[in-house]
């Protein structure tokens, strides 16, 4: 039978709920059992897709083209697993569905209420994913913290979880913070303790307590924390801060965490394989090159727009051994009339990053035009594929004014246009061109020495492509078109023959990385990056 591990918050926000939830997962994978990791997020929007990024963050999108929450990508980089529509449940599907079902008479008549008409569609949504992934455990963690009125519906339905499927097959799971204070950094367990008193008021009581603390929690505090919250001493699991967060799983599995779960769950007892992700953590925290990548975006002030780049970029230091330090730059800043070359001194790389709208644009397009002539390494995603494009066109084909219609619908030049099939759209959410498509790559080009093979799939977002009406002038005068889609109707990269690692694509490549699994496009800038380093060092 399916286990569930239900993981909660408490006490503060952002509290690393997800990054708990995602180092667990890692915990029992390590051991060989499958998991289904789940997002249960109380907000009302039906998805993450029209929400905006300074708000909420990137928008991670699954292989089947659902637009989520950023914590899923935490879950597929740990757990290395691919996620699906149904890892992702929000306030706003959950009544849709229920609404929905209404509509059609499936309640007899009845009146439909919170409970259990709307906790009833949460189970069914928890059971049916652990089926459909023929799960050993499912990992739902609950968005929010404990108190949060929008959280009550899916804490009840957790809690009923427990009744459903009985106490031996579920856990609870409190992610909680143990602060210091007073001039002596005194540690405080009240906080935790209110916390979980809150949790035991709806009827959930903890099975486990994920402590986050800045210094080393001692026994007596370990002791204090288990008597008043009711946990087992070895319930009680410190968490500290880590040089890299890819070392949580294994200062978990130190912690006797994965014993315990195995334990607590009736699961198969099994030594757990370290070897691996001991041996990229090692990398990650000592490695013998530096490399620094400038990344261009117009989101760069929240640090979480763009963070499965980040985390992409981190992962392709590990097969170069280096330590990447990202240099996040807003686009906006290379509009100012400012020498590009002073704006990237001293980065070795540079990616140009996906976005929505116009503001920023030129400077985009001047960030790619002295990476294109500089000999800079280059990677464009998504919007910045169409920038280097029009970047290009303007400046190597002599195609003056050239752009996108989604900057400038009267371009003379539209080298950058509407998918037809998206002609006539008008709703914003789950519209786009979503999720995991083809492309063939062709042979003799970067992209197939980087991939290693001729087809391959990629996770798309975008509604805007490159016009095929200029497609024969930009290969006319240099532009490399090295994937298509098996139709060849559409361009899904291009490269610079001449340049040392100059490539864009329109997909995001950034969202399929894994520590373990370092993304080939990733990969292969940072190898550029670092070779042009050491380059420089040596003259």
């Amino acid at each position: 039978m399916t286990k569930f591990i239900f993981v909660t918050g408490g006490v503060v926000s952002s509290i690393g709920k997800g990054i708990a939830t995602a180092s667990l997962g890692r915990v029992l994978r390590n051991r060989g059992f499958t998991v289904a990791p789940l997002k249960l997020d109380p907000y009302i929007n039906v998805d993450a897709g029209t929400m905006n990024p300074y708000q909420h963050g990137e928008v991670f999108v699954t292989e089947d083209g659902a637009e989520t929450d950023l914590d899923l990508g935490h879950y597929e980089r740990f757990m290395d697993v691919s996620c699906t529509r149904g890892s992702s449940v929000t306030t706003g599907k959950v009544y849709q569905k229920v609404i929905e079902a209404e509509r059609k008479g499936d309640y007899l008549g009845g009146t439909v209420q919170v409970i259990p008409h709307v906790t009833n569609e949460i189970k069914r949504s928890i059971i049916q994913l652990g089926a459909e992934q023929e799960a050993d455990v499912v990992i739902a963690e609950i968005g929010g913290t404990v108190g949060d009125i929008e959280s009550l519906p899916f804490l009840e339905a957790i809690r009923q979880m427990r009744k459903d499927v009985g106490y031996e097959n579920t856990m609870y799971f409190h992610v909680t913070l143990v602060p210091q204070v007073g001039p002596w950094g005194e540690i405080k367990t009240k906080p935790t303790q209110h916390s979980v008193i809150n949790l035991r008021e709806i009827g959930i009581t903890p099975d486990v307590l994920i402590c986050r603390s800045e210094s080393p929690l001692p026994e007596d505090v370990k002791e204090k924390i288990s008597l008043f919250c009711d946990v087992p001493i070895r319930g009680v699991i410190e968490s500290l801060n880590v040089e890299t967060i890819y070392e949580v799983p294994l200062k978990y599995e130190a912690s006797g965490l994965g014993d315990l779960v195995v334990e607590r769950l009736g699961l198969e007892e099994r030594p757990p394989q370290l070897e691996e992700w001991t041996k990229l953590v090692h990398t990650l925290k000592e490695p013998t090159y530096t490399c620094r990548i400038g990344a261009v975006g117009k989101y760069t002030s929240n640090g979480d727009a763009y963070k499965s780049i980040n985390e992409a970029l981190i992962h392709a230091g590990i097969p170069n051994d280096a330590r990447i330090e990202v240099e996040w730059l807003e686009s906006d800043i290379f509009e100012s009339g400012e020498d590009p070359i002073g704006l990237l001194d001293g980065v070795d790389g540079l990616v140009v990053a996906p976005g929505f709208g116009g503001r920023g644009i030129e400077g985009k397009i001047e960030a790619v035009r002295h990476a294109r002539e500089s000999g800079l390494p280059f990677l464009g995603i998504c919007l910045g594929m169409q920038m280097a494009v029009i970047e290009f066109a303007r400046n190597v084909c002599g195609l003056v004014g050239a752009n996108s219609e989604e900057m400038n619908p009267d371009a003379p030049y539209p080298v950058i246009h509407l998918l037809p099939e998206q002609k006539g759209v008008t709703s914003k959410g789950a519209t786009m061109r979503l999720g995991s498509y083809p492309c063939n790559i062709v042979h003799g080009t970067l992209a197939s020495d980087l991939y290693g093979t001729s087809r391959i799939t990629e996770r798309h977002r975008h509604r805007y492509e490159v016009n095929n009406d200029f497609r024969e002038k930009l290969i006319e005068h240099g532009l490399v078109i090295s994937g298509v889609s098996p139709d060849y109707r559409l361009v899904e990269m291009v490269e610079i023959a001449e340049h040392p690692f100059f490539v864009g694509t329109q997909a995001h490549p950034e969202f399929k990385s894994r520590p373990n699994r370092p993304h080939p496009l990733f990969q292969g800038l940072v190898e550029a990056a670092v070779t042009r380093k050491l380059k420089a060092s040596v003259r």
